[in-house]
């Protein structure tokens, strides 16, 4: 099987507000798409072909659509963007906050088996159509609701509140202020690589080390446990598209429109594993492993096996850092050091954007923002520009491969992939 060919996609910009523009997520997924198309110079005759002949296909990414939104069936509507997608075969897929990271795992598995040569990934989410109490209610339903969620205020932020206390307990040697402050920092590096990304939510936002170390205050308040404001991803609206090719097609694809292979990108390795839904669970499996988020390793280790790759080879990473404490548990789970030691990769500023091992360039979910269903498709898009020198103010120099990790719920679904350079 050969392996899928990335040739780019573009993002809307998640500063936006699309309910104050009077736009509906229809309005989005037009843009995006059409943006995406003309980001990688296909025009939509060259879909309606490839339909004729069975070789294309539609993959939508999107979490909640129908609370959101009042609509489901979101894998048709790439019909509504343009009559060209009339036959082509779409469908929607969820995975909560890993819904992007599923469509584009479905995609590139059927580029691999020869199934299509040509794959439009789309990751969609609107989130500003109601409040931050009713959305957080939202959000629960990534969780196993009736136990974890309903009830709860803000879900998520304690269900990460409490992966913070379990990081303190096994790492009882540093002292709870240690840590806190450790997190604080990843909050400041991801405020401070947004501010360099001119899609980024935050990139005009005030952000400095002693603000989010300032805990507790009316400028940071408590969301859950002890992490506060400084410590979440955003609400955001917001979508990104890749368009992915089979190598036959990406060659044929080169010829006609007369860019170069260094312009692309290769999916190179993936990884899928479900943790126990119920987060008390997760802990209790964990309790005697090496690392907190076993399943979430595993899958990180399961896409450098299929790369053929490990953490020595990669330059540059995004991870989901829907909160603090989800990034801190991703620097182990990486591989850039052992369970325990994460405090030496933001201490020494290993992970720091002019670091050895630079995570979350683009701002991550904390400064870019993190539309729901859309944060794994927008992940992998910005590794494909990092390894292919497109990257702008936040490129890393001389990136050559990046890994992503993009999990769902409560580290329940985490999915991974390896994207690198295309080597011929």
């Amino acid at each position: 099987m050969s392996k899928p060919v990335i040739l780019g996609g573009a993002q809307t910009d998640f500063a936006r507000n699309w309910t104050k523009e009077n736009k509906t997520f229809m309005s989005m997924m037009r843009e995006v798409v059409e943006d995406g198309m003309a980001a990688v110079g296909l025009d939509f005759s060259e879909i309606k072909r490839l339909n004729q002949e069975n070789r294309v296909a539609v993959y939508v990414g999107n979490f909640d659509a129908e609370q959101y939104a009042n609509q489901g069936h979101l894998g048709a509507f790439l019909t509504e963007v343009h009559p060209a997608f009339f036959g082509v075969p779409g469908a929607r897929y969820e995975a909560a906050c890993a819904s992007g990271s599923v469509a584009l795992h479905s995609a590139e598995t059927a580029i691999r088996a020869g199934d299509y040569d040509l794959a439009i990934v789309v990751g969609l989410e609107v989130m500003k159509t109601v409040n931050s109490k009713v959305g957080g209610d939202f959000l629960g339903t990534a969780a196993y609701y009736e136990v974890e969620a309903r009830g709860v205020d803000f879900p998520f932020p304690t269900l990460f509140g409490k992966l913070a206390d379990v990081i303190i307990e096994r790492n009882s040697k540093l002292g709870a202020d240690r840590v806190m402050n450790d997190l604080a920092e990843i909050s400041r590096i991801n405020y401070a690589n947004a501010k360099l990304n001119p899609m980024a939510q935050t990139r005009n936002w005030y952000m400095s080390g002693e603000h989010a170390r300032k805990r507790g205050d009316d400028f940071n308040i408590a969301v859950g446990g002890r992490l506060c404001l400084t410590d979440c991803s955003q609400v955001t609206d917001g979508a990104a598209v890749l368009v992915v090719a089979s190598p036959a097609y990406a060659r044929e694809y080169l010829g006609k429109t007369g860019r170069t292979l260094k312009q692309t990108s290769v999916i190179k390795g993936w990884g899928h594993r479900v943790a126990p839904i119920r987060f008390t669970e997760k802990v209790k499996e964990s309790k005697d492993q090496e690392f907190i988020l076993p399943w979430t390793r595993q899958a990180v280790v399961d896409a450098y096996q299929r790369a053929g790759l490990d953490i020595h080879q990669i330059d540059v990473m995004e991870t989901h850092d829907c909160f603090t404490s989800s990034e801190y548990a991703a620097i182990s789970a990486f591989g850039i050091t052992g369970p325990g030691q994460e405090y030496q990769a933001i201490e020494d500023g290993k992970i720091d954007l002019k670091g050895k091992k630079p995570i979350n360039p683009s701002g991550g979910l904390i400064g870019a923002g993190h539309p729901v269903g859309a944060s794994g498709v927008r992940m992998a898009l910005d590794l494909h520009k990092q390894v292919t020198d497109q990257a702008g103010g936040y490129q890393v120099a001389g990136a050559k491969n990046g890994v992503m990790l993009n999990i769902g719920g409560s580290a329940t679904t985490s999915m991974t992939f390896v994207i690198g350079q295309s080597d011929n």
